[in-house]
C-alpha cells in the first residue's frame, strides 16, 4: 500500500493528461453515437419508404450566416419542433387512432423507441425563449435534433400505417374492431349516459393486452364523454311564447 502512495506522489502530474484523454474519448463517443443514430434513421427511412418524399418539418430551415443566431431562425426551428409534437399528440390523445395504428404506442418497437429517444434529445435542447440561443453552435445542435425528431416520427408513422393491425391474430383484430364499435357508442350523443359509460368500460377491457393506451388518451376520451353527457343533460331553455 505504501508503494502505491509513493507512486501516486511521484506521478501525480499524469492525472492532467489522462483527464484530457478521457475527455476526448467522451466527446468522440458522443460524436460516434450521433453519427450512428443518424445512420440508423437514414437506413430506416430507406427501408420503410420514408425516402419517397420530403419529411414534414425536417431540413426546411434556411441556412444562417455564421456568427450570432438570428431570432427568426430559432423561431423557425421551434415551430418545426411544435409541428412534430402536434402530430405525435394526434396519436397520443386519440384512442381511435391508436386502435388503427397500434404500433405508435408500443414501446417494444425499435422505431417507436428511436422516436422517443429523439424527442427526449430535442426537448432537452429546446430553448425556453428564442433569445436564449445566442450562438450558432447551439442553434445548429437544436436544428439537427429537430430534424432527427421529424425523421424518426415520419419513419415510425409510415411503418405504423403500413402495418396497421397486420401483426395481430384474427381474434385480436376482432377485439380491436369491437373496441372501436364500443368507443363509437361511448361517443354517441344519442345513447344514454349509462350506455355510454358501459361502452367505454367494455372498450377499454377489449384493448387490454393489445394496445398500450396512454393515460392522456383515456383522460381525453373520458373528459369528452363526460362533457357531452353533461351538455345533453341540460338542454337549452326555449323562449316562452308571447301571451
Amino acid at each position: 500500500m505504501d508503494g502505491f502512495w509513493e507512486f501516486a506522489a511521484s506521478y501525480w502530474w499524469l492525472v492532467f493528461p489522462l483527464l484530457g484523454v478521457l475527455g476526448g474519448a467522451t466527446e468522440g463517443f458522443e460524436r460516434w453515437d450521433k453519427r450512428r443514430r443518424k445512420h440508423k434513421l437514414e437506413l430506416a427511412r430507406i427501408k420503410y419508404g420514408a425516402g419517397a418524399g420530403p419529411v414534414p418539418g425536417a431540413g426546411t430551415t434556411a441556412p444562417t450566416v455564421r456568427g450570432r443566431a438570428h431570432r427568426a431562425d430559432v423561431d423557425r426551428v421551434v415551430a418545426e419542433h411544435d409541428a412534430v409534437h402536434r402530430r405525435w399528440l394526434a396519436y397520443e390523445l386519440d384512442v381511435d387512432k391508436l386502435i388503427d395504428f397500434p404500433m405508435m404506442s408500443d414501446m417494444r418497437e425499435p422505431l417507436v423507441v428511436d422516436f422517443h429517444r429523439a424527442k427526449r434529445h430535442a426537448d432537452g435542447l429546446r430553448p425556453a425563449r428564442a433569445d436564449d440561443v445566442e450562438d450558432l453552435v447551439r442553434l445548429d445542435a437544436y436544428r439537427s435534433s429537430v430534424e432527427e425528431l421529424a425523421l424518426a416520427f415520419e419513419v415510425a408513422g409510415r411503418e405504423a400505417r403500413r402495418r396497421r393491425a397486420s401483426t395481430f391474430t384474427a381474434s385480436e383484430r376482432q377485439a380491436l374492431t369491437k373496441a372501436k364499435q364500443l368507443i363509437a357508442i361511448a361517443e354517441d350523443r344519442g345513447a344514454s349516459a349509462s350506455e355510454r359509460h358501459t361502452a367505454y368500460r367494455l372498450a377499454m377491457r377489449e384493448l387490454e393486452g393489445l394496445v398500450a393506451v396512454p393515460e392522456g388518451a383515456t383522460t381525453a376520451l373520458e373528459q369528452r364523454i363526460a362533457g357531452e353527457i353533461e351538455q345533453g343533460s341540460h338542454p337549452p331553455a326555449t323562449e316562452r311564447d308571447p301571451a
